[in-house]
């Protein structure tokens, strides 16, 4: 495994924290995407506006024109147009797939937004980081790579980002984006403790998750395993609604003393 140097501090928006939403390629279901309510539910349908052209086609381009070098300023450290074009790019993708089903094309303006803010938010943890002395090694990442291949039977961290890349993100994409996942999560655990979560409260997950199955109806219900097959997904999903929820909690208290200036 060939780990890319970085010698300055690697930037994703929080919107992008759901590693396993990206990395893991089969489909595990649970805790997936629990971790992006670090970012104001980033990854949920962008709002709309009655302006907004119908029918964004399949394909289409976001309009980059007008967005400045540096899109954003916090505590001195410079967001630039190259770490805020990739992102938005892919949260606009995603959007436009949506419009095909809902009919309303992307709200650009608030996709910008969005994706600056959590570029923002992302930038004050990994100085809080810097800060307590947190740092990601290169060893770190190759670890959690090669962990991520095992859940998705693969035989290694490069046959991972092989297919990563096939799905149109780029391998230094993937890795600063779980290079980040760990910062945060370490970062979370230097604030409240441990993250692994009790029996108790994966039991009280569980229960909440068989609960919802029935709501849903249609035999769902049936379809959720004992809970010792269900224990490991259930760590997973425990693990991220933590991290979320104490990482929201760091950007909030973080924003308040921060000299943030927007420039989109």
């Amino acid at each position: 495994m060939t780990s890319l140097m970085r010698t300055t501090r690697t930037r994703v928006a929080l919107g992008a924290l759901a590693t396993t939403a990206l990395l893991t390629l089969s489909a595990c279901g649970g805790g997936d995407s629990d971790s992006a309510s670090a970012d104001k539910d980033a990854s949920a349908s962008p709002s709309t506006s009655e302006s907004a052209d119908a029918d964004a086609p399949a394909g289409a381009e976001p309009d980059l024109e007008g967005i400045p070098d540096v899109v954003a300023e916090v505590n001195g450290e410079e967001v630039t147009k190259d770490e805020f074009v990739p992102i938005y790019e892919s949260q606009y993708a995603q959007a436009a797939q949506q419009a095909q089903t809902t009919g309303q094309a992307p709200d650009e303006e608030a996709l910008k937004k969005q994706t600056v803010d959590n570029l923002v938010d992302t930038e004050l943890l990994a100085q809080e980081a810097e800060s307590r002395g947190i740092e990601v090694s290169d060893e770190d990442v190759d670890a959690e790579l090669a962990d991520i291949a095992e859940q998705n039977q693969m035989g290694s961290a490069d046959e991972l980002l092989a297919a990563v890349v096939e799905q149109g993100v780029t391998e230094e994409q993937a890795l600063e984006q779980v290079e980040t996942q760990l910062m945060v999560e370490q970062l979370v655990e230097d604030e409240d403790g441990p993250l692994e979560p009790t029996d108790k409260e994966l039991r009280a997950l569980y229960a909440q998750v068989k609960q919802q199955a029935a709501q849903s109806g249609g035999g769902a219900a049936q379809q959720i395993p004992p809970f010792a097959q269900a224990r490991a997904q259930l760590v997973e999903q425990a693990t991220s609604q933590k991290v979320g929820e104490v990482a929201q909690t760091l950007v909030e208290g973080l924003r308040e003393d921060a000299d943030i200036t927007i420039n989109l």
